[in-house]
């Protein structure tokens, strides 16, 4: 059987680039290569994208550029050609899941893992999110935006129109970079200048008291599929970039939150319905908030959610009989356009 050659991109100008490295070793050492030939294309803090032998190279030498329209990169030093079946994105923030890396695939017309130019820009921007949801009649959390030519918002006026805490956050930054809980207006001042310097425009939403529950979205509409519904218990005072990452965090990821079996498939059918509005294909994580009334908010919907030891949307699946390896040759095998059962029946030809 001829093993499909893939481009598994990393790394990344964002802030995030150490989840990207960390969760790309683990695709890595989790892929098939019985089936699939990896090409590893590292890409630096300045955005120049490198050719690795492996992980373990210290230093990339070859730098790679794309051909487009024509399927294929070069190697500057050699002119060699390197024409990938599909690119594996494992990146994360600016540059890797806003849609950027997604147009230049189909600029250069590779087939690439995950939602499209569109659907990833959209989902990386929180305000055009909630807009797109609250026009399909989703409940999410009520905010105000803020410019970076702004002036400093009116903490009293705020508070009495969204509440107290509230939640500052860069409208397109992920695992929860440059976010702040805040109780007052000299906090509010300090959030708003961490998040502008992730973002020119930042969102300011209520704290909304409920339960973290997450729930992974697999396949393109109309046949995907919705894993189970899981829980996060923040050990900080919120789900930070710490709480998430850190050696040393406390948060507890549970595979299986304990609902009640309604409110359960409930969730799932609405993860469903968020990932069509939204134009999902391939794979995203779609968050919610469950408060005491069972009122559910759609959180965030993460297009290119991590690959790390303690990620959430491998343990999702995982929970669900399809091991990491299944998972990575599934996503693959979606955005090439070939069925599991297809390749089935070639490796039995």
């Amino acid at each position: 059987m001829q093993r499909t050659t893939v481009l598994l991109l990393f790394g990344g100008e964002s802030s995030e680039r150490d989840v990207s490295i960390s969760s790309a070793r683990n695709v890595y050492a989790a892929i098939d290569d019985m089936k699939f030939e990896l090409i590893l294309g590292y890409i630096d803090a300045q955005g120049k994208w490198w050719l690795l032998d492996s992980f373990d190279t210290e230093l990339a030498q070859q730098q790679i550029v794309p051909v487009l329209g024509e399927g294929y990169f070069l190697t500057l030093s050699d002119n060699r050609e390197l024409r990938p079946d599909v690119i594996l994105p494992i990146l994360h923030g600016k540059n890797g899941e806003d849609g950027s890396v997604q147009g230049l695939a189909q600029l250069m017309h590779i087939p690439i893992v995950g939602c499209d130019m569109t659907a990833s820009a959209i989902c990386m921007d929180k305000l055009a999110t909630k807009e797109i949801l609250d026009a399909h009649a989703f409940a999410t959390a009520p905010y105000d935006t803020h410019h970076r030519y702004d002036a400093v918002p009116d903490f009293n006026h705020l508070s009495l129109r969204l509440g107290c805490p509230m939640f500052v956050k860069p409208a397109r930054a992920g695992s929860s970079v440059g976010v702040s809980k805040v109780y007052s207006e000299d906090e509010l001042i300090a959030a708003l200048e961490l998040a502008h310097q992730h973002d020119e425009v930042v969102l300011i939403e209520r704290g909304i008291a409920g339960r973290e529950l997450e729930v992974a979205v697999l396949g393109n509409p109309p046949t995907h599929r919705t894993s189970g519904v899981g829980e996060i218990i923040p050990g900080d005072d919120f789900y930070s970039y710490d709480a998430k990452y850190a050696t040393n965090s406390t948060s507890q990821a549970i595979i299986s939150a304990e609902l009640d079996p309604a409110i359960k498939s409930y969730i799932q059918q609405q993860a469903g319905r968020v990932y069509e509005v939204l134009g999902c294909t391939g794979l995203a994580r779609v968050d919610f908030f469950l408060t005491e009334d069972n009122t559910l908010y759609v959180n965030e919907i993460n297009t290119l959610p991590g690959f790390t030891n303690i990620s959430m949307y491998p343990k999702l699946w995982r929970a669900e009989g399809l091991s990491y390896s299944e998972l990575i040759e599934e996503l693959i095998l979606l955005a090439t356009g070939v069925t599991i059962k297809e390749t089935i029946a070639e490796a039995n030809v």
